[in-house]
């Protein structure tokens, strides 16, 4: 006669039951970051064209002297808020395009210097960009009150200052050729390597001489270039990204 035993495990039940983890598909987080380089970019130069049109320091009237700064720059009040505005929004769209362009390149470069270089690059100029803004509300209000006596001669620095330090992006040049130095280890497309080398590489050039301030072209250029490839030309990496 023989005997059998049958054992039986039954499930814990004290145990949740496991659901799959939703996740949003790489291709879709990866472009919200540069959609605000796009707008960094165009508010880069919103703030080229914004700060030219404060010129009254430039004109041939005041070559030599600041006698009547003051009161030229009081019709420029519009314009100088307009300035303000443009010029801090693009500072903040340019932190999270260089958030976003870390993780992208840390992706795929975890232990590299380029991600670490465009950040800086990046952040610093942002950091530019909002000091260069930042005398804004001193004159602006001060010249909108009748009360409030603002000598010609610092009306007149003012003025220089916003002519030309907010153009300073030479160190967004040095992100553009982090990009370079990325695209030749493979990890970013050909053409957005070299625009950063020939639109980053002329930021910095024209960083290093006494033409700092036409930084800012270049470097305005060459952001809206390399956010629109990062947006429409990024397909590879957006495509094993999501697999």
């Amino acid at each position: 006669m023989s005997t059998s035993v049958t054992t039986h495990n039954p499930v814990r039940s004290d145990l949740l039951e496991s659901h799959p983890v939703r996740t949003r598909p790489a291709s879709r987080t990866s472009r919200a970051w540069a959609v605000a380089g796009i707008g960094s970019a165009v508010a880069g130069i919103g703030t080229i064209v914004t700060s030219s049109m404060v010129d009254v320091v430039y004109r041939p009237e005041f070559n030599g002297t600041t006698d009547g700064v003051t009161a030229a720059l009081t019709d420029k009040a519009p314009v100088m808020f307009a300035f303000h505005s443009i010029t801090v929004i693009g500072a903040l769209l340019m932190v999270v395009f260089a958030a976003g362009l870390v993780r992208r390149l840390r992706s795929v470069l975890p232990d590299g210097l380029a991600p670490t270089v465009a950040f800086s690059g990046l952040l610093g100029t942002a950091v530019v960009s909002v000091l260069g803004s930042g005398l804004d509300t001193e004159f602006m209000m001060g010249m909108s009150q009748s009360d409030v006596q603002i000598p010609d001669s610092s009306a007149s620095f003012y003025n220089n200052w916003i002519g030309t330090i907010p153009w300073v992006w030479v160190l967004a040049g040095l992100a553009g050729l982090a990009l370079f130095t990325a695209y030749r280890q493979g990890v970013v497309p050909r053409w957005i390597g070299l625009v950063g080398l020939v639109l980053g590489g002329l930021t910095v050039l024209l960083g290093v001489s006494p033409l700092e301030y036409m930084a800012g072209v270049t470097g305005a250029l060459w952001l809206l270039a390399t956010s629109i490839g990062f947006l429409v030309g990024d397909r590879q990496h957006r495509a094993a990204a999501a697999r």
